[in-house]
């Protein structure tokens, strides 16, 4: 165990075909702490690289419906098997790379506040000039620090938490991380945000199709999160929904409403609602992001596919079908 750390630390990688971005992974962690490394049916070299590199492997059985807190919850398992004595768990996707002095700084801090029970620090897009949509996956992850509601899938929690609000939702496809959050918050645990270098990822995204399927893939994530805790007393997600739907349909369909109808005036009021609040957003990024009009254009997109994942989620549970990973990659 690393002397430097003051808890023990346990990694869990969760992956896919990652390939090289995998051998980087697992390349940047410290060789002393247990590794865990969850394989999705990988058809790539995966499982032989992270054996290669000391890392213990589990194969999910596939024919179990898949998703990423179910891969994440069977590595924490094979990971208090093969290490009993671990406080906390970090868990990283296997296209990430964790930053030197990360896991010293986060460790050091879960130690030094016992009522937090996960840290996270600054992510950070790999590749950000490759692509307009890495360079907005960068500036997603860019979270304020301190207090947080929710963070990402690279984060340390603390082991004795984690068990106890019984891991990941296995059935909760997409906006895994933030469901367990709300649910250790409910149970009196604090989430917090270290001004800390934490990892890079490679988003790898180079087309507006992938973007796109991941933006639904966050409206999804708001309509299961309205389902599961949207009654409760925080209203889990609701006022996120909500906002999706109104700029995302609601006023769109009152466009083409207009349209139909011959009430022209409707539709150029909302066009201008449209363009006041284009002007307002890319004003409130001023000097924040690089390109402040394209980047609010681009949240504005955002409310459409987010709001047909919400509505694709409602839909899945009103038919009663079986949910399936919606993957961007």
């Amino acid at each position: 165990m690393n002397s430097n750390l003051p808890l023990r630390i346990g990694i869990v990688v969760i992956g896919r075909n990652e390939g090289e971005r995998l051998i980087a992974c697992l390349d940047a962690l410290p060789t002393e702490l247990a590794r865990v490394y969850v394989d999705s049916a990988s058809t790539d070299n995966s499982i032989d690289e992270a054996r290669a590199r000391g890392a213990d492997v589990v194969e999910l059985d596939m024919s179990i419906p898949f998703s990423a807190a179910r891969a994440r919850n069977e590595g924490v398992e094979r990971l208090l098997e093969v290490a009993p004595a671990t406080e906390a768990v970090q868990f990283l996707d296997g296209d990430t790379i964790m930053q030197p002095g990360w896991l010293e700084a986060a460790a050091t801090h879960l130690s030094a506040n016992p009522g937090t029970v996960v840290v996270a620090g600054r992510r950070r897009e790999r590749f950000p000039d490759a692509s307009w949509y890495n360079e907005l996956c960068d500036i997603e992850w860019n979270t304020p620090v301190g207090e947080a509601a929710a963070v990402g899938g690279d984060a340390l929690y603390r082991v004795e938490a984690f068990k106890a609000a019984g891991g990941f939702n296995p059935g909760v496809i997409a906006g895994e991380e933030p469901e367990l959050c709300y649910r250790l918050r409910q149970a009196g645990g604090r989430v917090e945000r270290l001004d800390q270098e934490m990892t890079l990822h490679d988003a790898g995204i180079h087309s507006f199709g992938p973007w796109w399927k991941r933006a639904r893939r966050g409206g999804y994530a708001l309509g299961l999160g309205v389902l599961m805790h949207g009654r409760g007393p925080e209203r889990y997600e609701v006022a996120r929904a909500i906002r999706a739907l109104f700029w995302g349909v609601g006023l769109p369909a009152l466009f083409v409403l207009g349209l139909l109808v011959g009430a022209g005036w409707l539709s150029l009021m909302i066009l201008a609602v449209y363009g006041a609040k284009w002007v307002r957003v890319a004003a409130r990024f001023e000097g924040v992001v690089t390109k402040p009009w394209r980047y609010a254009q681009f949240l504005m997109l955002a409310n459409a596919a987010e709001a047909q994942g919400v509505i694709q989620c409602f839909w899945e549970r009103f038919r009663g079908r079986q949910a399936t990973i919606i993957e961007y990659k």
